[in-house]
């Protein structure tokens, strides 16, 4: 797969019936690399749930409490990218691929390396300071949860400065084409001539990405992380709702975990860099809707806008009394979000948003091209119940389902966005896709369903036995 060549497959027209087998391309991430991360973060939770006993065995003084602090949580991000750094690199050999953009017989020697090398770093140690900038001048990172984040970014700042310099200059000794987004926004910068405007671009695409979601990510590491460790199942295993609950935060602790490694691990050696960011802005748009800060004034019970909770009081409170009903319930929306978390995991340490890094066609994308999306999103509507009111009020129920419903639909266009930047940037995506389209376990039944609404409306009803309708970037994820 070449990341410089982007494909005009997306181009493809939407009347012209394909000629070519569908057949399921190779995953660019091994289930191996998430189940090895997984793994290692398991060994770290047990550890910090064991450590008042691991301290009395090796004769530590004093008394301890299990490890759930704010840096316990920080450091679980260690044994989780460590296992999959490991996995990616001596059985899946990432290194070698030429994704990766680096040739290892090239070693350039430093003196030949550190002309583009000193631009680069020019480039990024300027980036980081614009970001820098940026954190201290929006209000939002400076209160609640974003404190954490802003203190382990303000602790890492140094060792980042320090490490980029051997790191950079080590890279650009075997990278095939050093003069990469980097250096063009160096070269900018500097007035060395030679810079292209689209690859600065690219370069601000990808850090505003990583500044972003990182701060995020790291703010909630914290509290989910200390409920699992905290945690004593057995005092709960009776109540369906809370034992369930409690699950749910296993899950989406992990969906967290191995989500900060992806976005705050983008690199090259481990073909993990942001390849592109995605260009287009309604891409951008609906995925910030869905984050702080937007999210607090649009979306939820605190927004003011697409609040979908009103008066609500959840899957417990209704089938309350009905005990069965209950722990039916809790598994299907563990179910749900295992399916969520497993969606996350199986990118391995690639996981970001509006980010091209390669195809992913295993694990949960075996059956649907957004899993993430649609398991969230059933979630939602079936732990909230939006249509059941407390107050009894018709008008609020419908307003609450109404609502929850433009939320759905959000996502509905982050896949739509997610899917146009993709099919413009690797032709393997566009095969996935068509194969998607035709054996999708929930994406197919739905496609095909689509094409007989269209097929109805224009020229009369399409033939079921019809399955071989080519498909352009248009047209919708599920």
């Amino acid at each position: 797969m070449n990341e410089q060549s982007p494909s005009n497959a997306a181009a493809q027209p939407a009347d012209t019936v394909s000629s070519r087998p569908l057949t399921l391309p190779k995953s660019d991430v091994s289930s191996g690399v998430g189940l090895a991360g997984l793994l290692g973060l398991f060994v770290w939770i047990l550890f910090c749930r064991t450590f008042p006993l691991v301290a009395e065995t090796i004769g530590l003084e004093g008394e301890y409490g299990v490890l759930s602090g704010p840096y316990a949580a920080l450091t679980a991000m260690v044994f989780t990218a460590g296992p999959m750094a490991v996995w990616s690199l001596l059985v899946d050999r990432v290194h070698l691929r030429p994704s990766t953009g680096l040739n290892w017989n090239l070693r350039r020697t430093v003196n030949d390396a550190m002309p583009t090398a000193t631009v680069k770093i020019a480039g990024l140690w300027a980036t980081w300071a614009i970001i820098a900038a940026l954190y201290a001048l929006c209000r939002w990172y400076w209160d609640g949860q974003y404190l954490f984040a802003m203190e382990v970014l303000g602790f890492a700042i140094v060792p980042m400065i320090v490490l980029s310099v051997p790191y950079i200059i080590w890279l650009d000794r075997f990278m095939t084409e050093p003069k990469d987004a980097t250096w063009h926004f160096g070269a900018l910068l500097l007035r060395r001539g030679g810079s292209d405007a689209e690859l600065v671009k690219k370069h601000w695409r990808a850090w505003i990405i990583k500044a972003f979601f990182g701060a995020f990510m790291i703010s909630i590491l914290p509290p989910g992380f200390a409920m699992i460790v905290e945690a004593t199942p057995g005092a709960i295993i009776s109540n369906p709702v809370e034992f369930g609950m409690l699950l749910i935060t296993l899950l989406f602790v992990i969906d967290v975990q191995i989500g900060t490694v992806g976005y705050l691990f983008t690199l090259r050696p481990l073909d993990a860099h942001i390849r592109s960011g995605n260009p287009f802005i309604a891409g951008w748009l609906a995925a910030l809707l869905c984050y702080p800060p937007f999210v607090w004034g649009i979306i939820g019970n605190n927004g003011q806008i697409l609040s979908y909770e009103a008066s609500t009081a959840g899957w417990g409170y209704w089938f309350g009394g009905n005990t069965a009903l209950l722990w039916g319930w809790a598994v299907w929306l563990i179910f749900l979000t295992a399916i969520y978390a497993w969606a996350t995991v199986v990118f391995g340490i690639r996981f970001s948003n509006l980010t091209y890094r390669g195809v992913l066609t295993n694990g949960p994308y075996r059956f649907t091209r957004h899993p993430a999306y649609v398991s969230k999103n059933l979630f939602w509507w079936s732990s909230v119940m939006p249509f059941f009111v407390m107050n009894g009020s018709t008008v609020e129920g419908i307003r609450n389902t109404f609502f929850l419903a433009v939320v759905s639909g959000i996502y509905y266009w982050r896949a739509r966005t997610e899917e146009k930047h993709l099919l413009s940037e690797d032709p393997k995506y566009r095969e996935y896709y068509d194969w998607m389209e035709h054996n999708g376990v929930i994406t197919a039944p739905l496609a095909w369903l689509k094409r007989g609404i269209i097929g109805w409306f224009t020229k009369g009803p399409t033939d079921p036995q019809d399955t071989r309708t080519a498909h352009t970037a248009q047209e919708p994820a599920e």
